[in-house]
């Protein structure tokens, strides 16, 4: 019986966090979790990745908290987006992913105050809850998309497991760039 592919449940749209390419013809988006070790141990390989294909691939990432084994990535995925308010979404996600021991509301503040962010803003927006419904509504379309772990890659719209490792990864970006080349 031949498996059947798994894809992305929810579209791609203008409320996404997206670095790279504006209109490229490959697109990977990451549901990802700040405090997952494995998302943390990938992040050099896709930073690469985002750079090799820095002209014809899309980035773009969606939040995944693993609250259940991961207590502190529901308020980094909040943070995130408090930081994507005053339009330093990417930084702070690069921040929050080399720290990730290191996650607790004061060290999101030491982050925001790093970026230089409003911080009465920000310390606000998370006393608020004001993004755990976005959050939330991410988790849910991850778990539509079939989703049980960090980090989840979909190469437009179609799952890639990188449990065998990141090179996956690349190899298919490489043939998706490739092929829409010879159109």
């Amino acid at each position: 019986m031949p498996q059947k592919t798994i894809t992305l449940a929810v579209p791609v749209s203008a409320i996404d966090h997206v670095a790279g390419a504006e209109r490229p013809p490959v697109t990977v988006l990451e549901y990802g979790d700040f405090e997952c070790p494995v998302c943390q141990a990938v992040e050099p390989a896709v930073r690469q990745l985002r750079e090799l294909h820095r002209a014809d691939m899309s980035f773009l990432f969606r939040h995944f908290p693993l609250e259940n084994v991961h207590p502190h990535a529901l308020l980094a995925a909040e943070a995130s987006e408090a930081a994507a308010a005053q339009g330093q979404f990417w930084p702070m996600h690069d921040l929050l992913l080399t720290q990730s021991r290191r996650l607790a509301r004061r060290d999101l503040e030491h982050c925001a105050a790093q970026l230089s962010l409003d911080l009465v803003r920000f310390k606000a927006e998370l006393d608020d809850e004001i993004y755990r419904q976005r959050i939330r509504e991410q988790v849910e379309g991850g778990r539509r998309s079939h989703l049980r772990a960090t980090p989840g890659f979909f190469v437009n719209g179609m799952v890639q497991d990188v449990s065998g490792g990141m090179h996956e990864l690349f190899e298919l970006v490489a043939a998706e760039v490739q092929r829409a080349a010879r159109r």
